[in-house]
């Protein structure tokens, strides 16, 4: 067996100082990747329903999804779904989103965030559709139930011609060793974006569940509003209480 001299001790000792500060740095590096979190998935929805409303017209809607998020409590990302062909909306919405999420006290999260609906098909004979929108949550658990009070705000832009606000409570609680989950939810609507109801505001509600297996999501849903009915079929559609039903997938 070789015996090392001091000369080649020496040699290893200065080696390894010299790769402590590489090992040093690579494992920063990993930490600093690590702050990152990217999540996303895909849904297929059998009805597009946006507080309550049909944008889909009743058919089936395609709805990916990516996020981009950071431990300090910043996140950014985008969601989008198929839409029925319409000069004022093309065929699909993209809406780019970023905010802030953080908890300010045990079992309590506030959220505030911004989100610009985007629709890439628009014509521009037909008008403006973007518009911006700021939103505000704030969620609390209380054992196993799961409350979220929602602010969001539209205010006076081009493409809706007056200021918007919507305000929704909602509840979710896990059912004990199983995987499901159920759901309910009441909103109010008042401003440019309520005015498919012919009072300017209107309330709607959903009931639901869903059931988790593996990176899967099957849910149903219940949605209706308090939308006074038109006579017209078409029309009324878009607004009467029906089942959605989602099959999604997430990373």
């Amino acid at each position: 067996m070789k015996i090392i001299g001091k000369t080649g001790l020496a040699i290893l000792l200065a080696a390894s100082a010299m790769s402590a500060p590489a090992f040093a740095q690579e494992e920063e590096s990993a930490e600093k990747a690590s702050a990152f979190d990217l999540s996303g998935g895909v849904s297929v929805v059998s009805d597009y329903r946006f507080r309550g409303i049909s944008l889909s017209n009743d058919k089936v809607a395609v709805q990916p999804t990516l996020t981009l998020s950071h431990d300090s409590g910043f996140y950014v990302g985008a969601w989008g779904s198929t839409l029925p062909n319409s000069p004022l909306y093309g065929r699909f919405e993209l809406d780019l989103y970023g905010g802030y999420a953080t908890e300010i006290a045990p079992g309590t999260t506030a959220d505030i965030g911004l989100t610009y609906y985007t629709y890439p098909g628009n014509r521009d004979w037909a008008g403006p559709a973007n518009y911006v929108e700021v939103i505000g949550k704030l969620s609390h658990d209380i054992g196993p139930v799961s409350a979220t009070g929602t602010v969001a705000y539209a205010p006076d832009q081009t493409s809706l011609g007056d200021d918007s606000l919507y305000l929704n409570m909602g509840l979710s609680s896990g059912i004990p060793n199983t995987p499901i989950t159920l759901t309910a939810g009441l909103g109010y609507a008042d401003g440019s974006l309520a005015l498919t109801a012919p009072d300017g505001d209107y309330f709607d509600w959903m009931i639901g569940a869903s059931y988790v297996l593996g990176p899967a999501t099957l849910s149903v849903q219940y949605i209706d509003t308090d939308i006074k009915k038109t006579g017209v079929k078409a029309v009324d559609k878009l607004y009467d209480p029906t089942l959605v039903f989602t099959v999604g997938i997430s990373f």
